[in-house]
C-alpha cells in the first residue's frame, strides 16, 4: 500500500450493485488518492471474515471510515458481524488491546428517510446522531478518535444532480484531512 494511503473506507452495502447513492459515493472514494476502499460484502462473499487481513488493514491505516446505509437504526449485517470478529479483546481493547488507539474512526452513513424525520417529534423518535450513539461508545473503548458523522438524509428522494453533488462532498470530505495535515 503507498504510504499516501492513510484512510481506509470500510464500505457495507448489501446490494451495491443496485444502489444509487452508496454506489456514487464509494466511486468518489475509489477517485481519492489517499483512500483505499474495501467492499466487506466483496471481501466476505460467504460471510468468512479473514479476521488477521482485516487487523492488517486497520494497522496500515490512519482514519478509518465506516461507509453503510443505515440499516434498521444501526450497520449493516456483515459490518455488525466484522466489528464483532475483528475489534477483539486483546488486540482493539482489553490488556493489551491498544492496536487502534489515536486513529479516527468516521462514520459516513444514508437515511432513506429525510433530516426532519430524525428528530424527537419525527417519526424516528431520534436523531440519527443519537441513534449512532453505539458506534461512538465503541471509538471510545478502543481508543479512537470519533468525529461526528457524515450523514446523508433523504436519499430515496434525490436527482441525478443531488447524487452527483453528494459524491463531490463525500470527495472534498475525504481530502479534507489531507489538506489539514499539509497546514
Amino acid at each position: 500500500m503507498p504510504a499516501a494511503q492513510s484512510t481506509l473506507v470500510l464500505l457495507a452495502h448489501p446490494h451495491l450493485d443496485s444502489s444509487r447513492i452508496n454506489a456514487a459515493l464509494a466511486g468518489a472514494a475509489r477517485d481519492c488518492p489517499t483512500a483505499l476502499v474495501h467492499d466487506l460484502y466483496a471481501a466476505c462473499p460467504d460471510g468468512h471474515i479473514d479476521v488477521e487481513r482485516e487487523q492488517r488493514l486497520l494497522e496500515e491505516h490512519n482514519t478509518i471510515v465506516l461507509q453503510f446505509p443505515f440499516y434498521w437504526y444501526s450497520v449493516p449485517p456483515l459490518l455488525k458481524q466484522w466489528m464483532d470478529e475483528v475489534l477483539l479483546e486483546g488486540y482493539a481493547y482489553g490488556h493489551g488491546g491498544d492496536a487502534l488507539h489515536g486513529k479516527t474512526l468516521q462514520v459516513v452513513t444514508t437515511t432513506g428517510g429525510p433530516a426532519a424525520s430524525y428528530r424527537p417529534a419525527g417519526y424516528n423518535r431520534f436523531s440519527a446522531v443519537d441513534l449512532l450513539l453505539p458506534l461512538d461508545a465503541t471509538a471510545h473503548l478502543i481508543g479512537m478518535d470519533y468525529p461526528d458523522p457524515l450523514i446523508f438524509h433523504g436519499v430515496r428522494t434525490w436527482s441525478d444532480g443531488d447524487v452527483r453533488a453528494a459524491a463531490a462532498r463525500y470527495r472534498a470530505f475525504l481530502d479534507a484531512p489531507v489538506r489539514e495535515a499539509a497546514a
